[in-house]
Protein backbone atom coordinates (compact mmCIF):
# COMPACT_ATOMS: atom_id res chain seq x y z
CA UNK A 1 0.00 0.00 0.00
CA UNK A 2 2.80 2.71 0.16
CA UNK A 3 4.06 3.03 -2.87
CA UNK A 4 3.81 1.29 -6.29
CA UNK A 5 6.93 0.12 -8.66
CA UNK A 6 9.40 3.09 -9.33
CA UNK A 7 9.98 2.34 -12.64
CA UNK A 8 7.33 5.42 -14.20
CA UNK A 9 10.46 7.17 -13.00
CA UNK A 10 12.21 7.00 -16.01
CA UNK A 11 9.69 6.25 -18.75
CA UNK A 12 8.89 10.27 -20.25
CA UNK A 13 10.64 12.32 -22.33
CA UNK A 14 10.09 15.34 -21.34
CA UNK A 15 9.67 14.89 -17.64
CA UNK A 16 12.42 14.21 -15.54
CA UNK A 17 11.26 12.54 -12.20
CA UNK A 18 13.55 12.20 -9.29
CA UNK A 19 12.68 11.37 -5.43
CA UNK A 20 14.71 11.74 -2.57
CA UNK A 21 14.43 9.72 0.82
CA UNK A 22 11.78 11.59 2.14
CA UNK A 23 9.60 11.02 -0.34
CA UNK A 24 9.72 14.56 -2.43
CA UNK A 25 9.64 14.16 -6.05
CA UNK A 26 10.86 16.79 -8.30
CA UNK A 27 9.33 16.80 -11.56
CA UNK A 28 11.22 18.74 -14.17
CA UNK A 29 9.90 19.90 -17.90
CA UNK A 30 12.77 19.60 -20.05
CA UNK A 31 13.79 18.93 -23.52
CA UNK A 32 17.34 17.11 -24.12
CA UNK A 33 18.05 18.44 -20.77
CA UNK A 34 17.43 22.02 -21.88
CA UNK A 35 14.42 24.27 -21.91
CA UNK A 36 11.25 22.31 -22.85
CA UNK A 37 9.81 22.57 -25.86
CA UNK A 38 6.31 21.40 -25.33
CA UNK A 39 5.02 19.03 -28.12
CA UNK A 40 2.20 16.24 -29.08
CA UNK A 41 4.42 13.66 -27.88
CA UNK A 42 4.37 15.28 -24.56
CA UNK A 43 0.95 16.19 -24.28
CA UNK A 44 0.21 12.50 -24.56
CA UNK A 45 3.04 11.09 -22.29
CA UNK A 46 1.77 13.83 -19.63
CA UNK A 47 -1.59 12.32 -18.73
CA UNK A 48 0.09 9.18 -17.48
CA UNK A 49 3.02 10.85 -15.92
CA UNK A 50 0.51 12.72 -13.82
CA UNK A 51 -1.74 10.08 -13.36
CA UNK A 52 1.01 7.47 -11.74
CA UNK A 53 2.09 10.79 -9.59
CA UNK A 54 -0.85 11.10 -8.24
CA UNK A 55 -1.61 7.61 -7.18
CA UNK A 56 2.11 6.53 -6.19
CA UNK A 57 1.86 6.47 -2.18
CA UNK A 58 5.55 7.01 -1.62
CA UNK A 59 5.40 10.77 -3.06
CA UNK A 60 4.95 13.04 0.15
CA UNK A 61 5.58 16.29 -2.08
CA UNK A 62 5.77 16.97 -5.27
CA UNK A 63 8.03 20.18 -6.61
CA UNK A 64 7.48 21.17 -10.30
CA UNK A 65 10.16 23.15 -12.09
CA UNK A 66 11.98 23.12 -15.33
CA UNK A 67 15.35 22.72 -16.73
CA UNK A 68 17.80 25.53 -18.17
CA UNK A 69 16.42 28.13 -16.22
CA UNK A 70 12.82 27.81 -18.04
CA UNK A 71 9.83 26.89 -16.58
CA UNK A 72 7.97 25.78 -20.40
CA UNK A 73 9.25 28.53 -22.81
CA UNK A 74 8.20 27.22 -26.13
CA UNK A 75 5.86 24.83 -28.24
CA UNK A 76 5.91 22.57 -31.42
CA UNK A 77 3.06 23.46 -33.14
CA UNK A 78 3.42 21.29 -36.12
CA UNK A 79 3.84 18.55 -33.94
CA UNK A 80 0.37 18.31 -33.18
CA UNK A 81 -0.38 17.67 -37.06
CA UNK A 82 -3.73 18.55 -38.63
CA UNK A 83 -5.86 20.57 -36.00
CA UNK A 84 -9.10 20.78 -38.09
CA UNK A 85 -9.03 16.96 -38.50
CA UNK A 86 -11.90 15.45 -35.80
CA UNK A 87 -10.26 12.69 -35.28
CA UNK A 88 -6.72 14.71 -34.52
CA UNK A 89 -8.48 17.33 -31.98
CA UNK A 90 -10.71 14.33 -30.34
CA UNK A 91 -7.36 13.27 -28.97
CA UNK A 92 -5.93 16.47 -28.42
CA UNK A 93 -9.29 17.02 -26.46
CA UNK A 94 -9.29 14.21 -24.53
CA UNK A 95 -5.84 14.15 -23.33
CA UNK A 96 -6.13 17.88 -22.23
CA UNK A 97 -9.08 17.08 -20.02
CA UNK A 98 -7.43 14.12 -18.79
CA UNK A 99 -4.10 15.84 -17.91
CA UNK A 100 -5.67 18.63 -15.84
CA UNK A 101 -7.93 16.41 -14.04
CA UNK A 102 -4.82 14.13 -13.23
CA UNK A 103 -2.99 17.31 -12.25
CA UNK A 104 -5.86 18.13 -9.87
CA UNK A 105 -5.68 14.85 -8.30
CA UNK A 106 -2.49 14.62 -7.36
CA UNK A 107 -3.53 14.38 -3.16
CA UNK A 108 -0.22 15.45 -1.68
CA UNK A 109 1.01 19.23 -1.22
CA UNK A 110 2.70 20.60 -4.63
CA UNK A 111 4.83 23.32 -5.21
CA UNK A 112 5.67 24.98 -8.32
CA UNK A 113 9.30 26.56 -8.76
CA UNK A 114 9.40 28.79 -11.47
CA UNK A 115 12.29 30.34 -13.26
CA UNK A 116 12.78 32.05 -16.17
CA UNK A 117 9.65 31.58 -18.90
CA UNK A 118 6.29 30.15 -17.91
CA UNK A 119 4.87 30.87 -21.60
CA UNK A 120 3.13 27.41 -22.30
CA UNK A 121 0.78 25.64 -20.17
CA UNK A 122 1.39 28.13 -17.37
CA UNK A 123 -2.13 26.87 -15.77
CA UNK A 124 0.40 23.39 -14.75
CA UNK A 125 2.46 25.97 -12.38
CA UNK A 126 -1.03 27.48 -10.99
CA UNK A 127 -2.18 23.54 -10.43
CA UNK A 128 0.57 23.92 -7.43
CA UNK A 129 -0.96 25.02 -4.01
CA UNK A 130 2.18 27.33 -3.34
CA UNK A 131 4.24 28.93 -6.21
CA UNK A 132 7.53 30.35 -5.53
CA UNK A 133 8.62 32.67 -8.52
CA UNK A 134 12.46 33.73 -9.43
CA UNK A 135 12.44 37.90 -10.18
CA UNK A 136 13.01 37.42 -13.96
CA UNK A 137 10.07 34.57 -14.13
CA UNK A 138 7.38 35.62 -16.49
CA UNK A 139 4.09 34.27 -17.26
CA UNK A 140 2.70 34.34 -20.37
CA UNK A 141 0.15 32.29 -23.18
CA UNK A 142 1.67 32.01 -26.29
CA UNK A 143 -0.09 29.36 -28.18
CA UNK A 144 -4.04 30.90 -27.83
CA UNK A 145 -5.18 33.92 -28.92
CA UNK A 146 -2.51 35.77 -29.84
CA UNK A 147 -2.09 32.60 -32.55
CA UNK A 148 -5.78 32.89 -33.45
CA UNK A 149 -7.46 30.32 -31.42
CA UNK A 150 -9.62 30.12 -28.14
CA UNK A 151 -8.16 29.79 -24.97
CA UNK A 152 -9.97 27.11 -23.89
CA UNK A 153 -8.03 23.94 -22.29
CA UNK A 154 -8.07 25.11 -19.08
CA UNK A 155 -5.65 28.17 -19.07
CA UNK A 156 -8.49 30.16 -18.32
CA UNK A 157 -10.52 28.35 -15.80
CA UNK A 158 -7.17 27.92 -13.79
CA UNK A 159 -6.42 32.15 -14.19
CA UNK A 160 -9.79 33.28 -13.53
CA UNK A 161 -9.64 30.86 -9.91
CA UNK A 162 -6.47 31.91 -8.72
CA UNK A 163 -6.08 35.62 -10.49
CA UNK A 164 -9.84 36.47 -10.81
CA UNK A 165 -11.77 36.85 -14.11
CA UNK A 166 -11.29 40.16 -15.08
CA UNK A 167 -7.75 39.81 -14.59
CA UNK A 168 -7.50 36.70 -16.53
CA UNK A 169 -9.79 37.70 -19.48
CA UNK A 170 -7.47 40.91 -19.92
CA UNK A 171 -4.11 39.20 -19.84
CA UNK A 172 -5.44 36.20 -21.94
CA UNK A 173 -7.12 38.49 -24.29
CA UNK A 174 -3.62 40.66 -24.53
CA UNK A 175 -1.18 38.38 -23.99
CA UNK A 176 1.90 39.91 -22.60
CA UNK A 177 4.62 38.45 -20.31
CA UNK A 178 3.23 38.95 -16.71
CA UNK A 179 6.19 39.60 -13.98
CA UNK A 180 6.49 37.90 -11.12
CA UNK A 181 6.69 40.81 -8.85
CA UNK A 182 2.60 41.58 -10.72
CA UNK A 183 1.89 37.82 -10.26
CA UNK A 184 2.47 38.03 -6.39
CA UNK A 185 0.01 41.10 -6.60
CA UNK A 186 -2.20 39.04 -7.70
CA UNK A 187 -1.89 36.58 -5.88
CA UNK A 188 -1.09 34.53 -8.02
CA UNK A 189 2.66 33.93 -6.94
CA UNK A 190 3.06 33.40 -3.40
CA UNK A 191 7.11 34.09 -2.97
CA UNK A 192 9.22 36.08 -4.91
CA UNK A 193 13.11 35.25 -4.75
CA UNK A 194 16.23 35.59 -6.13
CA UNK A 195 17.25 34.22 -9.70
CA UNK A 196 18.31 30.70 -9.27
CA UNK A 197 16.85 30.19 -6.16
CA UNK A 198 13.22 29.02 -6.27
CA UNK A 199 13.77 25.55 -6.37
CA UNK A 200 15.76 25.41 -2.98
CA UNK A 201 13.43 27.27 -1.73
CA UNK A 202 10.28 25.04 -2.59
CA UNK A 203 12.66 22.25 -1.33
CA UNK A 204 12.78 24.17 2.06
CA UNK A 205 8.75 24.68 1.99
CA UNK A 206 8.73 20.95 1.06
CA UNK A 207 11.03 19.81 4.12
CA UNK A 208 8.61 22.92 6.31
CA UNK A 209 5.17 20.73 5.22
CA UNK A 210 6.75 16.86 5.96
CA UNK A 211 6.65 17.50 9.60
CA UNK A 212 2.75 17.53 9.40
CA UNK A 213 1.45 13.94 9.98
CA UNK A 214 0.94 12.36 6.22
CA UNK A 215 -2.80 12.42 6.44
CA UNK A 216 -3.27 15.74 7.09
CA UNK A 217 -0.98 16.34 4.81
CA UNK A 218 -3.15 14.81 1.67
CA UNK A 219 -6.48 15.39 3.10
CA UNK A 220 -5.53 19.59 3.48
CA UNK A 221 -4.29 19.36 -0.49
CA UNK A 222 -7.74 17.42 -1.41
CA UNK A 223 -9.50 20.72 0.77
CA UNK A 224 -7.82 23.15 -1.09
CA UNK A 225 -7.96 21.81 -4.38
CA UNK A 226 -11.73 20.53 -4.48
CA UNK A 227 -13.59 23.82 -5.25
CA UNK A 228 -10.60 24.39 -8.87
CA UNK A 229 -11.04 20.78 -9.62
CA UNK A 230 -15.01 20.73 -9.43
CA UNK A 231 -14.34 24.09 -12.36
CA UNK A 232 -12.00 21.99 -13.94
CA UNK A 233 -14.89 18.98 -14.93
CA UNK A 234 -17.01 21.79 -15.75
CA UNK A 235 -15.35 24.18 -17.88
CA UNK A 236 -12.97 22.27 -19.72
CA UNK A 237 -13.92 19.53 -21.67
CA UNK A 238 -16.24 22.54 -23.27
CA UNK A 239 -13.35 24.94 -23.72
CA UNK A 240 -11.54 22.50 -25.28
CA UNK A 241 -14.61 21.90 -27.68
CA UNK A 242 -14.58 25.86 -28.63
CA UNK A 243 -10.86 25.92 -29.45
CA UNK A 244 -10.72 22.63 -31.34
CA UNK A 245 -13.31 24.71 -33.69
CA UNK A 246 -11.42 27.51 -33.59
CA UNK A 247 -8.15 25.59 -34.41
CA UNK A 248 -10.32 24.32 -37.05
CA UNK A 249 -11.00 27.70 -38.75
CA UNK A 250 -7.65 28.89 -38.52
CA UNK A 251 -6.46 26.49 -40.66
CA UNK A 252 -9.52 26.64 -43.04
CA UNK A 253 -8.31 30.40 -43.30
CA UNK A 254 -4.34 29.71 -43.46
CA UNK A 255 -5.71 26.92 -46.76
CA UNK A 256 -8.26 29.95 -48.27
CA UNK A 257 -5.56 32.43 -48.38
CA UNK A 258 -2.33 30.03 -49.73
CA UNK A 259 -4.70 28.76 -52.49
CA UNK A 260 -4.69 31.84 -54.77
CA UNK A 261 -0.90 31.68 -54.61
CA UNK A 262 -0.85 28.19 -55.75
CA UNK A 263 -3.36 28.73 -58.57
CA UNK A 264 -1.01 31.89 -59.71
CA UNK A 265 1.69 29.58 -59.87
CA UNK A 266 -0.39 26.91 -62.06
CA UNK A 267 -1.10 29.58 -64.34
CA UNK A 268 1.92 30.64 -65.01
Amino acid sequence: MQGLQDGYLAEYRSLKLTRDSEGVLVAEFHSNDGPCTFTAQDHTEFVDAFYRIAQDRANKIVILTGAGGEFIPYIDFSSFGNVADPGVWSQVHDEGVQLLENMANIRVPVIAAIEGRAHVHSEYALLASVIVAAEGATFHDVPHFAGGIVPGDGIFTIWSYRAGAGRAEAFLLNPQPLTARTAHEWGVVSEVVPNGKALRRAQELAELYLKAPEVTRRNTRVHFMQPLKERIVREVGYGLALEGASAADLVKSMQAKSEPVARKGKSA
